[in-house]
């Protein structure tokens, strides 16, 4: 039987759905551990790029830092957090959550400063205070760059929380590790296949979630002009 065969009847059999190796249980960890990582770091990392960006003021320091956080390799932060804080959830979620941050900052400090000055300068002109300038003038332009840095962040994570499984944590990962250990390579396929569809089923879910966010007035603008068919009269 081809490798792909004995992966659809891996996913058919009944024993991989139940039980606490079933798909939907490393579903829910897998997810959790996503989660959890995504919202720490959009906590940690929106406030800091959206200040930084719309006050215009380190710049450079906050850019190079999400540059330095971007070059550690993520199984490096896994083994430093598991050496600090031993097994459990917490060296994987500080571990995802520093992946998490540095596309968050960058994007979110540069959607800001993309804002045109000119309508900052409206803004102020109406009588804005600084915080509703930001929220209700800047924020909903800079959305769907903002938006393209979570989504980053989003898959990003998901796709690393694999590694989650080196150091005894759940998650698809279990299948991949667990079929390079036991040599079952179907399993090992199967994990990978379900990583890879849950990074998709992700990257989907935000850009809906993006274009909810969107203003339409936003949308409209940015929409590329339809053309006008050409007719030509006969002389």
């Amino acid at each position: 039987m081809s490798v792909l065969g004995q992966v659809v009847q891996w996913f058919a059999d009944p024993s991989h759905w139940a039980g606490p190796d079933g798909i939907p249980t490393r579903l829910v960890e897998h997810v959790q551990l996503s989660a959890e990582s995504v919202l720490i770091g959009a906590v940690i990392a929106l406030p800091v790029g959206i200040a930084l960006g719309h006050f215009g003021r380190f710049g450079n320091l906050a850019m190079n830092v999400s540059n330095v956080g971007r070059a550690v390799p993520s199984f490096a932060l896994l083994v430093l957090a598991f050496q600090v804080f031993g097994l459990g959830d917490l060296p994987i979620i500080i571990s995802l959550t520093a992946l998490a941050i540095p596309p968050m900052v960058t994007n979110s400090y540069v959607a800001m400063r993309e804002v045109d000055p000119d309508v900052k300068d409206a803004a102020r002109g109406m009588g804005y205070r600084e915080l509703a300038q930001v929220l209700r003038v800047e924020l909903p332009l800079a959305v769907p760059l903002v938006m393209a840095g979570i989504r980053t962040s989003a898959v990003q994570v998901v796709a690393t929380a694999t590694l989650a499984a080196l150091i005894a944590g759940g998650g698809f990962g279990r299948y991949i590790i667990d079929g390079l250990d036991q040599q079952d390579y179907t399993k090992l396929v199967a994990g990978a296949i379900l990583v890879a569809l849950l990074a998709l089923a992700t990257e989907l879910s935000l850009a809906w979630a993006e274009r909810l966010l969107v203003p339409r007035g936003i949308r409209l603008m940015t929409r590329p002009l339809p053309r006008q068919a050409t007719t030509f009269k006969a002389a």
